[in-house]
């Protein structure tokens, strides 16, 4: 789990509680979005409206992986891997807050699909 950008020491464990069994989660999203970290859909009529994260998770587990895609984020720019690159494009069109949690939530659906496929950190993957 500490081989993605952003979980260190203090991430790990919590987020492997937080998830518990993966197969309870349909995909990475659903899981992100058990922590908060997606957008709350407002949408009818075929019109899809994203509003602010939810914040409807476990606040301290989302406070924690977004502060760690924040330390990800600070990181990013010497790198040239493709994750690291998605996130410096991003922080530079948007607010650096908006793309440390849009990284977190990138974070907990790589986390989510390594812990349901028991599989290491592909960073070839990673920005797909």
């Amino acid at each position: 789990m500490q081989q993605l950008r952003g979980i260190g020491p203090m991430i790990a464990p919590a987020l492997v509680v937080a998830l518990g069994d993966p197969r309870q989660f349909a995909n990475g999203r659903q899981f992100a979005a058990s922590l908060g970290l997606t957008p709350r859909q407002h949408s009818s009529g075929g019109k899809d409206r994203l509003l602010g994260i939810s914040k409807r998770g476990d606040a301290y587990l989302r406070t924690l992986m977004v502060h760690g895609a924040r330390s990800a984020l600070r990181t990013a720019k010497p790198k040239d891997d493709r994750l690291s690159k998605w996130a410096v494009r991003l922080a530079e069109r948007s607010h650096p807050n908006v793309a440390a949690v849009a990284l977190a939530n990138k974070t907990a659906c790589m986390a989510w699909a390594m812990l349901r496929h028991d599989s290491d950190y592909q960073p070839d993957l990673a920005a797909s």
